[in-house]
């Protein structure tokens, strides 16, 4: 029997990853964070160090910023996984030089594994497409792989959660 694929999109500082937390709290089983970002300033290290505290003792946490469909799979059955973030993800393989369908055809895998998994899979992202066009054409590409990339998380999901302003709202 598989677990269930969780999917939490909404804005920056939204309370998406508290919330996946509370979810991932409530799955009996070990619990494993997935981390997508890179500390690649002291501004982001601090991010990082925030998101550590805040998880507190019980949680394996596996630093993965590409091959997450690969470490889904491998993570075996009776677990609670949280990944956090697929737009940091997004943003990894774009830095990559991956172009536009390479990272398509990654995110459906991904989320295949998730919806596959003998574990319960949370994936967080941003929503990205509610503000205003970007200005240069890599921030629009971004913008609008991401949200293919949200879009194609939706589908694949068994439940799918907005939050914003800290306030959890089931759309699925």
């Amino acid at each position: 029997m598989s677990g269930k694929f969780s999917f939490i999109v909404g804005g920056a500082r939204s309370g998406k990853s508290a919330f996946s937390m509370e979810l991932a709290a409530a799955i009996p089983g070990p619990k494993v964070y997935i981390a997508t970002a890179e500390a690649l300033d002291t501004e982001m290290d601090d991010r990082i160090r925030k998101h550590q505290d805040a998880r507190g003792e019980g949680w394996e946490t596996i630093e993965e910023t590409l091959e997450l469909s690969k470490r889904i799979a491998a993570l075996g059955q009776g677990r609670a996984i949280v990944i956090d973030c697929l737009t940091l993800w997004v943003s990894n393989l774009i830095a990559k030089g991956l172009p536009d369908e390479a990272i398509l055809a990654r995110a459906r895998d991904l989320f295949s594994a998730c919806a596959d998994s003998l574990s319960s899979v949370i994936a967080v992202s941003n929503e990205v497409g509610l503000g205003i066009v970007p200005d240069n054409a890599l921030a629009r590409r971004f913008r609008d792989i991401a949200g293919i990339v949200n879009q194609e998380a939706a589908k694949a999901a068994s439940e799918v959660w907005f939050v914003a302003s800290g306030i959890p709202m089931r759309m699925k």
